[in-house]
């Protein structure tokens, strides 16, 4: 009733009395909402439940070998696939995906993967693009740097389908960026303003490989500037993943209800630890962005402002701070480890999720081995892209039954953040 009424408001469709109704329905869940807080419901007032009902995945080209990633990413020199052949035993990366060149252009964009997976999802759920009320990305880096990337990801879709205008948002982060989206996506259902949305993660992480962007750079030659800059390059890849969410749960697929979301920053302790624009000496200042150098990019570029890099010995210490807010869940009431039945876990690398399981057993928040639901060997990281893509691999394998517990957790070493979903399968 209420997005009826509102929606005339709008319209300056509404009598007097019409009017008199909105205010005193405002007023009413206004209260219930302030009531809510008072009793410590920090939920506040929902009108609605929010499912994820529907998932896709779009991966781009044929799967690519460990030993086949030079032939795509571009050499750089003997020391670069020493490294790589280290950073991959640690990873345990066995196959990924990369976008494909066509001469000397890249075939597809960043947009045109998000686009790809909205597709690939609107296919299996049967619903139509111009019935979808918001569209929310989620990248670490969209094709441009202005405009959003959620517009451009609509402009693709709305070429390609029937999506008309509607709402968009843009999530620009790393990993965590897909909890964002999935956040707006879910309040904007569960406060009664609209019934389905659509968050796409999407990375074209590929592009930041090419060997131009390492060579006549000098603290290249750096030891720790060198495998910070290597580990990511012999990690990330290319993909999306998309979510449907609802007010109502679907008849055709497992539909997954969304009991909670929670993120949390920790940038007020933490400096930056994956990053591009500076020159790796500003990393703690941040004095000197990329944007800044008198020569312009071309400078930045020859100064190292532009490499993405990975600061190891910082991601050593986040890993224990995202461990505390995971155990700070529990002590909450939030999350019981015994009673969790399925664990999506987004990591980079194996080597991280056996330090992170290390931690687990010493604090006593260890949810069991078994349990824990992981594409990463065969899919690479996303980034970004990375839960969606394990959500619609664990929902077409339909591992969850009725009832099920299935946690979501995505850390983020970006400037360090950790997100957390609970969903409960239907």
């Amino acid at each position: 009733m209420a997005g009826a009424l509102l929606r005339l408001l709008r319209l300056g469709r509404t009598t007097f009395c019409m009017r008199a109704q909105i205010t005193l329905y405002c007023l009413f869940i206004g209260r219930i909402a302030i009531e809510g807080d008072r009793e410590g419901n920090r939920e506040g007032f929902i009108v609605n439940t929010a499912y994820i009902t529907a998932t896709g995945t779009y991966l781009p080209g044929e799967p690519v070998s460990n030993n086949e990633m030079v032939d795509h990413l571009g050499r750089i020199d003997d020391q670069s696939e020493r490294l790589g052949r280290l950073i991959l035993r640690q990873n345990k990366i066995q196959t990924r995906y990369y976008v494909e060149r066509e001469g000397a252009a890249y075939r597809e964009t960043n947009a045109d993967l998000a686009a790809n997976a909205a597709k690939a999802l609107l296919l299996k759920s049967g619903i139509n693009a111009d019935e979808i009320d918001l569209l929310a990305t989620a990248t670490t880096q969209g094709d441009l740097i202005v405009p959003g990337h959620a517009s451009a990801v609509h402009a693709a879709l709305a070429k390609q389908t029937t999506m008309g205008a509607l709402e968009v948002a843009s999530f620009q982060s790393v990993c965590a960026s897909s909890i964002m989206a999935t956040k707006a996506a879910a309040l904007n259902i569960q406060a009664g303003q609209m019934t389905r949305t659509l968050a796409i993660g999407s990375e074209f992480s590929s592009r930041w490989f090419q060997p131009g962007f390492y060579q006549y750079v000098d603290i290249f030659d750096d030891k720790e500037t060198r495998m910070a800059a290597e580990f990511l390059r012999w990690t990330l890849s290319d993909g999306a993943g998309a979510i449907l969410l609802e007010d109502k749960p679907s008849n055709q697929h497992q539909s997954f209800r969304i009991d909670w979301i929670n993120l949390v920053s920790l940038a007020d302790r933490f400096d930056t630890c994956m990053y591009a624009g500076i020159n790796p000496a500003d990393q703690f200042s941040l004095k000197q962005p990329w944007s800044h150098y008198q020569g312009g990019p071309a400078n930045a570029t020859q100064e190292g402002a532009i490499m993405l890099l990975q600061d190891m010995a910082l991601l050593k210490r986040i890993i224990r701070a995202w461990v505390g807010e995971y155990l700070s869940c529990i002590d909450e009431g939030k999350i019981n480890p015994d009673n969790v039945d399925h664990l999506l876990c987004h990591y980079s690398a194996h080597s991280l999720r056996e330090e992170i399981i290390s931690i687990l057993k010493t604090t006593g928040g260890m949810i069991d081995e078994e349990k824990w639901f992981t594409n990463l060997s065969t899919k690479g990281n996303t980034g970004a892209a990375a839960l969606f893509i394990m959500l619609d691999e664990f929902a077409e394998k339909q591992i969850a039954k009725p009832g099920d517990k299935v946690l979501c957790i995505v850390p983020e070493s970006g400037r360090a953040m950790v997100g957390f979903i609970m969903l409960t399968a239907q």
